[in-house]
């Protein structure tokens, strides 16, 4: 079976060098590893990235998600959220 890399539907961490307009322009994210914060995080007023495509995850290091399948993401998209001082993946949901 083939996977997509989902992609990031929204980002409202406006003050990371990679949000353009709520959107992530980052190739590719990396999820964290014992909680699920965006390890591609990047604070600074410099913007960077590729303005005309939207990242995906391109990796997903918390096991205890639902969606974690082989160290990859398998939900559809994903939104990250401005928790404090960093970004977490909001689509997180923990394994039971």
């Amino acid at each position: 079976m083939t996977m997509k890399m989902p992609m990031i539907s929204q980002c409202s961490m406006e003050d990371c060098a990679y949000n353009n307009d709520r959107k992530c322009h980052a190739l590719a994210i990396t999820v964290g590893g014992s909680a699920p914060l965006c390890d591609t995080f990047l604070k600074s007023p410099q913007k960077g990235g590729d303005t005309d495509s939207v990242a995906g995850v391109g990796a997903c290091k918390v096991s205890s998600c639902v969606y974690n399948s082989s160290l990859e993401c398998s939900s559809e998209n994903i939104q990250v959220g401005n928790h404090g001082d960093h970004a977490e993946c909001d689509t997180f949901q923990e394994r039971t």
